[in-house]
């Protein structure tokens, strides 16, 4: 499967993009570098966040196989990027006249930041843990069975919760026959309604 997403991915971009390869928690770029290149996740799983003036970091987005990242207006960049596990990037020319990153993709990242805050907005964990489950789902194609690639640590941060909290939410969840936990990461939605009326 990773070998078949890498070879849509380099017949999509240009072949002289080459697939770089990261390890867990290997920086991709950060906060201050030029912001003249876009990224495409091959395989693995990508976070894109800030560090506010607390010190705190704040998650923004996840990137997962198949999905553009690093797309920002600014000639500097605002934001940082990091591998979540082993993780495989295709990097291309980002500046105004380079049509190598499709409109669809800018605009799904834009997208991708906008759901973001209608997540955190919400003003209990359950719902914000209940809308992250439901996001998590959409982007594995609807599946009620998935495994998170982030540690809960990255979803404490992308939510704005303590991990405590959020350990706490998925376990009202699954008392309430909700969801199924298998380990820390695999989740199996058991009643995706009633995920999507504690959202509403």
């Amino acid at each position: 499967m990773t070998v078949e997403i890498w070879t849509r991915s380099r017949t999509h971009l240009n072949e002289a993009s080459p697939l770089l390869t990261f390890t867990d928690g290997q920086e991709i770029y950060c906060t201050g570098d030029t912001a003249d290149r876009a990224f495409r996740v091959a395989f693995g799983a990508v976070r894109v966040y800030r560090m506010l003036t607390s010190g705190r970091r704040q998650i923004l987005s996840f990137h997962m196989a198949g999905e553009w990242f690093g797309i920002e207006r600014d000639k500097r960049r605002k934001f940082s990027a990091e591998a979540i596990g082993s993780s495989g990037i295709l990097s291309v020319n980002a500046s105004p006249n380079d049509r190598a990153v499709p409109l669809s993709s800018i605009f799904l990242a834009l997208s991708s930041a906008q759901e973001q805050q209608l997540v955190v907005g919400r003003p209990s964990a359950d719902e914000r843990v209940a809308a992250f489950l439901l996001e998590m789902s959409a982007r594995h194609h609807g599946a009620h069975e998935f495994e998170l690639p982030m540690p809960r640590s990255d979803v404490a941060d992308y939510l704005g919760l303590t991990i405590e909290t959020i350990s706490r939410a998925m376990t009202r969840l699954k008392r309430g026959k909700l969801i199924r936990l298998d380990g820390s990461r695999r989740i199996e939605i058991l009643d995706m309604e009633a995920l999507k009326t504690i959202c509403s």
